[in-house]
C-alpha cells in the first residue's frame, strides 16, 4: 500500500501560524506588521532546516542504520553519489569486488540514461542503484512540487529501465531540500536518505583526510558518502575514491565492521 503523508510538526505548526497570522490581519488589520513578522521568521527557519541535510525537521530523513541485533556483528551503509562515471565506476567496482564491499549507488538520472551498461555492472556485482535525480541541479531545493516530482520521476524510470531495479532511496543534490520534498517521495514510495558522516571527497584531494572524515568515531550503523562522479584528483592524477576504499576496508576489517546496501537494512 502507498504511504501515506503526514505533515511534520514544524510544516503542521508553520501552516497553522499563517493561518493564525491572516485570521488575525483580517480581525485586527493594525496587527499586519507582527503577523508579517511572524511568517517571514517561520519562512526563514523553513528555509534554514531544508539547508541541514541531516535535519529531520522537514520530514523523515534516514541518518544513519538501526542498530545491528545482538550477535550479528556490527554494519555500515557505504553510498557512493554522483555516477555512473566511466572512467571512475568501473574502477570503483573493481575494488569493492577486490574487497568484498558492498555500496548504494545514488545515481544522476541524465548519467545514467548515457551509461546503461555500468548501471546494469553494479546490479551484476550486487550492489543497488538508487535515486539521486535527473538533472542534480544544484537549484533543485527551489522546485516547486511539480518540477521536482518531475525530475525525481524521470530518474527513477531511467535508473529502473537501465539496471532493472527500482530504487528505493532519494538523495537530493547535496542533501539540500525545501518543503515540498516530502510530500512527492511520499508519492513515489521513496525514501530519503542522507549520511552519518561524508569525505569531501569532491574537493579533497589528500586521502588520508578523506578517510580520517569518515572513520572518525566509525560505529555499528553509520552511513558514509563518497563520490564516483564528480571525483577529486589526487596529486598523482588519481581519483582520490580510488585512493580510499583499500584504506576503508582496512579500517572496517579492524572495526569488525561489515558493509551491508540500504536495500539489505531497510527490506
Amino acid at each position: 500500500m502507498p504511504r501515506r503523508w503526514r505533515p511534520a510538526p514544524l510544516l503542521a505548526g508553520s501552516a497553522l501560524l499563517h493561518a493564525g497570522a491572516a485570521a488575525g490581519v483580517l480581525a485586527v488589520p493594525a496587527l499586519w506588521p507582527w503577523a508579517l513578522g511572524a511568517v517571514a521568521a517561520n519562512h526563514a527557519l523553513v528555509t534554514t532546516l531544508g539547508l541541514l541535510p541531516r535535519s529531520q525537521a522537514l520530514g523523515p530523513n534516514i541518518t544513519r542504520l538501526p542498530a545491528a541485533l545482538e550477535g550479528a556483528g556490527g554494519r555500515i551503509a557505504l553510498t557512493i553519489d554522483d555516477g555512473p562515471d566511466p572512467e571512475v565506476t568501473p574502477r570503483v567496482l573493481d575494488l569493492l569486488a577486490a574487497h568484498r564491499l558492498k555500496a548504494s549507488f545514488f545515481l544522476i538520472g541524465h548519467r545514467a540514461e548515457r551509461h546503461p551498461a555500468l548501471c546494469r555492472a553494479i546490479v551484476a556485482q550486487g550492489h543497488r542503484v538508487e535515486n539521486h535525480g535527473y538533472s542534480h541541479s544544484h537549484a533543485l531545493s527551489l522546485f516547486g512540487p511539480r518540477r521536482l516530482a518531475a525530475d525525481i520521476t524521470r530518474a527513477q524510470a531511467v535508473l529502473q529501465d537501465a539496471s532493472g531495479q527500482a530504487p528505493r532511496f532519494f538523495r537530493p543534490t547535496a542533501g539540500l531540500r525545501n518543503v515540498f520534498l516530502d510530500p512527492v517521495l511520499t508519492r513515489l514510495d521513496l525514501q530519503l536518505a542522507s549520511w552519518t558522516r561524508r569525505g569531501y571527497d569532491t574537493r579533497t584531494t589528500d586521502a588520508a583526510l578523506v578517510l580520517q572524515r569518515l572513520t572518525r568515531q566509525l560505529a555499528d550503523g553509520d552511513i558514509l558518502l563518497l563520490h564516483d562522479g564528480h571525483a577529486a584528483l589526487s596529486d598523482d592524477g588519481q581519483p582520490v575514491i580510488t585512493q580510499v576504499l583499500p584504506l576503508l576496508a582496512q579500517r572496517l576489517a579492524d572495526a569488525r565492521l561489515v558493509t551491508a546496501t540500504m536495500h539489505q537494512v531497510f527490506p
